[in-house]
């Protein structure tokens, strides 16, 4: 796919997030194709699935929250695949180290991510320097050389694009922040340590599967909240910065 084509993608994804169009009116419904998918990146090596149910809880309170129309059924992609292209965010989560990126995968990701794509990387064990995280980091330095996460800055768009976050949210808290990557002016990677999906993640019979400390109840709220900004953040981009959805953000606060 071009960069043209992609970015198209993006920004009808964007319209009909925010419920506008390039008319001046409402965005044109196109049925399910239109709709955001979760996509989930299925590596090779180690457990790339460790909360089986925490992407569909998440779009579930999405779409409750929201004006964004989504699937309530997954994605899993491999980061090779082609169809990679179809979607504008993908998550990636995993509790132990895994396999390097091949050659193929490597520009698949990277072009994914240079065209427009946006990276959630969830830490599911939040351990520094070991597993899931001491790979994870070599690999995304493999991506981008010379890059590093770094920390974002507290007034960062992906805490403003819809609900106005001040705290970190998920399972446990390793880093009282998230961090991301920066390519040509655009946060194409951001993660978490603190496993989102542990806090969004509900058994079968509607139950939590697991407990959230220190914060208690209100930790895992924040941890929706978080997910559900970096979703408009992936659809959207940095368009808080131009104040475009500011009504729909003071409507939405809850």
């Amino acid at each position: 796919m071009r960069r043209r084509e992609f970015l198209g993608l993006m920004v009808g994804a964007g319209c009909w997030a925010l419920g506008l169009s390039a008319s001046g009116g409402r965005c044109l419904g196109m049925g399910e194709s239109s709709k955001f998918v979760f996509t989930q990146m299925e590596y090779r090596g180690g457990n790339w699935n460790p909360r089986p149910r925490a992407g569909s809880r998440l779009v579930w309170e999405l779409v409750k929250r929201t004006s964004v129309e989504a699937r309530l059924d997954t994605v899993s992609l491999q980061p090779s695949a082609p169809e990679i292209f179809g979607y504008p965010f993908l998550y990636m989560a995993g509790d132990d180290g895994f396999e390097p990126f091949n050659d193929a995968e490597k520009e698949n990701l990277r072009n994914f991510l240079q065209f427009g794509g946006t990276l959630l990387a969830d830490d599911s064990v939040g351990r520094p320097g070991f597993g899931f995280d001491e790979t994870f980091r070599k690999e995304v330095e493999s991506l981008f050389p010379g890059h590093k996460l770094t920390r974002l800055p507290d007034d960062h768009s992906v805490y403003r694009s819809f609900y106005l976050i001040n705290t970190q949210g998920g399972r446990i808290i390793t880093h009282p922040y998230l961090e991301g990557l920066d390519v040509d002016g655009r946060t194409v990677v951001i993660y978490s340590q603190n496993d989102l999906g542990g806090a969004w993640a509900r058994d079968a019979m509607g139950n939590w599967e697991y407990e959230v400390y220190p914060g208690g109840e209100t930790q895992r709220t924040m941890a929706f909240r978080l997910g559900i900004n970096i979703i408009l953040y992936a659809l959207t981009g940095d368009y808080k910065q131009d104040q475009v959805h500011l009504p729909f953000i003071l409507r939405r606060q809850m």
